[in-house]
């Protein structure tokens, strides 16, 4: 009789159940769709705009599946990539340059599949299409920010050592360091030692002196600047990471590659202009000493005659237009922000984003908050957009940096690691301000170097092959072992397919993105999994052959070839594992679906199986055994 328990039963039934529910979502095809967001300053999506999309579509007579507002966007589907398009296309000459016009797959999952979690596999670059970024990091504005840096810390460790100097500069030469003039011997010996003292990471010596100016340099130490650089990297690929994923698109891969470069893959994406857009456009806020008020005689004539102070810049504020002077000096940067938020002011009722300093940014806030109540503090955005262009039949991409003042008031009281900064145009602009100061601020800039499309016909091309692969490797399996174990072939046949079944299954509820080399990984599992039942059929045939009653030979057969699948599948285990944890790119996808199929075979080509052979055999006297 069988000894199967009862619970194993259960669990058996409720992962078959788990596999088939959470694998179906990859039965419903994606459909081509068009997503149309209002880009800053342009009327929001509403009704209007999805009625003027209408007229136009139809004008041209281009078939679309349905044109709907969903919360801050517009989607219209299509029923292949060709009218796709064609729709995007006329939706960009109907809506002009202020709404940003973006292709993309739209899940046709029903909702109630949704709702419990399960989802498709997102699909990589090279099934799905998209683009493909190699960007180059600017490792000469590390250093450029390094220097100022230092030499804005220099002067304010002078001032509180009272040290007579006369000035504090960057060297003309980019990585010299610092120049520092004193006025006389005394002074610079004691700014020698000082300097030495509080930052470490500077070579201090003395320079050639004239009269009464003594020189002193301080340059920063090459092994400082190359753990500056390499945690640029990090933190450009932190940011990036975050602001993607923040923006919407599925399943990025963001990468580095070697000491200064960056690999951007974002899957489905088939417009590199507005791809760029998305990566190259970066805002962060700095927070500045003000100098005056918006629009005072000062800033008008410095506007009209092009005088400005040598203490300040003159920018516009936002919206106005007003000419506005603001000290050079920055306070805190979008770098020491750690969280953003936006909402509504409740006293004005204006779009806010509450910002919240690290420990240095604090420090540094309530420093000059304390020094200067009363005195005006200018907030000011800086965005970074580069402009792509066609010149000579050669795409020239220009960065292009703008600065604006949103805010320039009185401060009305000390403040230092939380506060708020109002002056946006409308809460749309806060919420997307406050998403990009929350994914953080780029280290240093970053330049697309090269790029590559791939159409979504090549990566239908792969999906079928693979698919093919996939069925062809099943069927077989299935077939041999049908053929060579009879009845016992034919419950490994079920057991094989719910492996597939399940493997698919949980690789959707985790979100691993399917490849073609993550589909090699699944026709290798398919072809390993079949080795655990041939063991289990070869010990009870032994069994048999030694004179057991059939009902011992399936209990030693299971019993006794355990040990061996275990050994085997574990050896299997560690190579995928050390594939998943130091391999990048194909070589991760495959290693990570050789994991997740191992374990998985483990499961269904010993308890499955098991399972069913008990609920067939258990409960009747046998003579022999189909195997």
């Amino acid at each position: 009789m069988s000894d199967f328990p009862r619970w194993k039963y259960a669990l058996v039934a409720l992962m078959m159940v788990f596999g088939i529910v959470y694998a179906l979502p990859n039965a419903f095809i994606p459909i081509p769709a068009v997503q149309v967001t209002a880009n800053r300053g342009a009327p929001p999506i509403d009704t209007s705009v999805q009625q003027k999309v209408a007229a136009a579509l139809a004008a041209q007579h281009i078939a679309v599946g349905n044109v709907s507002v969903q919360g801050d966007h517009l989607l219209a589907t299509f029923a292949n990539a060709d009218i796709q398009k064609s729709g995007a296309d006329a939706m960009k000459s109907t809506l002009g340059d202020g709404y940003t016009v973006a292709f993309k797959l739209q899940s046709t999952v029903p909702g109630w599949l949704r709702a419990i979690g399960a989802r498709s596999m997102p699909l990589g670059l090279d099934l799905q299409g998209g683009v493909h970024f190699l960007m180059q990091v600017d490792e000469n504005d590390v250093i450029d920010k390094q220097e100022s840096s230092y030499a804005d810390d220099i002067r304010s460790l002078l001032r509180d050592k009272h040290i007579r100097y006369e000035s504090v500069t960057r060297s003309a030469v980019r990585g010299q360091g610092i120049a520092v003039i004193l006025r006389s011997a005394e002074d610079r010996a004691k700014a020698s030692d000082d300097i030495a003292n509080e930052y470490a990471d500077l070579n201090v010596s003395n320079g050639p002196s004239t009269g009464d100016r003594y020189v002193l340099n301080a340059v920063v130490k090459p092994e400082k600047l190359r753990a500056l650089s390499l945690n640029t990297i990090k933190q450009n690929l932190g940011t990036l990471r975050n602001r993607i994923n923040a923006l919407g698109v599925s399943e990025p891969l963001i990468q580095q590659q070697g000491e200064s470069r960056i690999v951007v893959e974002l899957a489905g994406v088939q417009d590199p202009a507005e791809a760029k857009k998305l990566i190259g456009a970066t805002a962060t806020l700095q927070y500045r000493a003000g100098i005056g008020q918006p629009g005072d005689a000062q800033a008008r004539e410095a506007a009209r005659t092009g005088n400005i102070p040598p203490d300040a810049n003159l920018y516009y504020m936002r919206g106005s237009h007003e000419p506005v002077l603001v000290g050079k000096r920055i306070i805190v940067t979008g770098n020491e922000l750690t969280d953003a938020a936006s909402g509504i002011d409740s006293q004005s009722g204006t779009p806010k984003v509450d910002v919240t300093l690290n420990a240095a940014g604090a420090k540094k806030m309530g420093d000059f908050t304390n020094a200067n109540v009363g005195k005006p503090m200018a907030v000011v955005y800086v965005e970074r957009v580069v402009d792509t262009k066609m010149v000579n039949g050669k795409e020239v991409r220009t960065p292009k940096i703008t600065e604006s003042v949103i805010s320039d008031a009185n401060i009305q009281g000390p403040f230092s690691r939380q506060f708020q900064t109002t002056g946006l145009g409308s809460p749309k602009e806060a919420s997307e301000l406050a998403l990009l100061l929350k994914g953080g601020a780029l280290a240093a800039p970053v330049d697309i170097v090269e790029e590559r499309v791939i159409g979504p016909s090549l990566g239908q091309d792969n999906i079928d092959k693979g698919l093919k692969a996939v069925l062809l490797g099943l069927s077989l399996v299935l077939l041999a072992a049908a053929l060579y174990y009879k009845l016992f072939g034919l419950v490994a046949d079920i057991a094989l397919f719910f492996n597939l079944v399940i493997l698919v299954a949980v690789m959707s509820m985790i979100g691993v993105t399917l490849t073609m080399p993550g589909i090699a990984g699944i026709v290798l599992t398919l072809g390993m999994a079949i080795d655990a039942n041939v063991l289990i059929c070869e010990r009870v045939r032994e069994e048999l052959r030694n004179g057991s009653t059939p009902h011992a030979a399936i209990r030693a057969g299971y019993e006794k070839a355990w040990s061996t699948i275990l050994d085997a599948n574990v050896t299997h285990l560690i190579a995928a594992l050390a594939l998943t944890t130091m391999g990048t790119g194909a070589i991760k996808g495959f290693g990570v679906t050789l994991m997740i199929g191992i374990l998985t075979s483990l499961f269904t080509s010993v308890t499955l199986t098991h399972a069913f052979t008990a609920m067939i055999h258990g409960h009747r006297k046998l003579k022999t055994l189909s195997v």
